[in-house]
């Protein structure tokens, strides 16, 4: 687990709050640029964020064509939106992942959405770190993990998998968390909790014990 940081920063009277960005120190000249029309600049604000952001929408869609559209939808309305962008309300990226999360949150209402089967969802960070050896044995012990993750992690609801999807496959503190998904910062370790409920629930004793060593849960 990481320990809580701050998102919000203090201001001094001498500092612009674009300045004082934790996750972009060149923050500041690429919205200065890309509010002038530099492509480059838009370039590389895209470049930078649209993995993670990939890997948001997907871990929540688990649908590639959708990931990809609520993709280049989001970093569309952020682009076009870059003027509102309010460093006092928080990080750039927790900006971005807030927008992403509503884009994903209107496509499922959009459609039904698949809510299992997630092999996928393992290799892009939800899975806990692989062990170190790699013994005949263990990898198929590790195999036999990695299985039985998918299928507790199927069974979990699209705003319990949200909170999974941050908190491990994006590595946010709660009160990131609550910042995106919009809620008090108690409700996201709420739906944390009650994820690890679930997926205890829906594993067996001797692969909750080997989760228990390998993710901090």
């Amino acid at each position: 687990m990481r320990g809580e940081r701050g998102v919000f920063y203090s201001m001094t009277n001498t500092q612009n709050p674009i300045q004082r960005s934790a996750n972009d120190p060149d923050l500041p000249d690429l919205i200065a640029r890309c509010l002038a029309g530099d492509q480059v600049a838009f370039a590389t604000l895209y470049e930078r964020h649209a993995p993670g952001l990939y890997r948001l929408a997907y871990s929540i869609l688990l649908v590639e064509q959708d990931a990809e559209d609520v993709l280049q939808e989001s970093l569309v309305y952020a682009f076009r939106n870059l003027d509102h962008y309010d460093v006092e309300r928080g990080a750039f990226r927790t900006w971005l992942y807030t927008i992403t999360i509503s884009r994903c949150r209107n496509a499922r209402r959009r459609k039904l959405l698949p809510t299992v089967e997630l092999p996928n969802l393992l290799a892009i960070g939800i899975e806990p770190p692989a062990p170190a050896h790699e013994a005949p044995e263990i990898r198929a012990a590790w195999q036999e993990l990695r299985e039985s993750l998918g299928r507790a992690l199927g069974t979990l609801s699209p705003r319990l998998r949200e909170a999974v999807a941050l908190r491990y496959g994006q590595g946010l503190t709660y009160r990131e968390m609550a910042a995106i998904i919009g809620c008090p910062q108690k409700t996201a370790e709420s739906r944390v909790r009650l994820a690890h409920e679930q997926l205890r629930k829906a594993m067996s004793a001797a692969d909750q014990a080997a989760l228990q060593e390998l993710w901090s849960m």
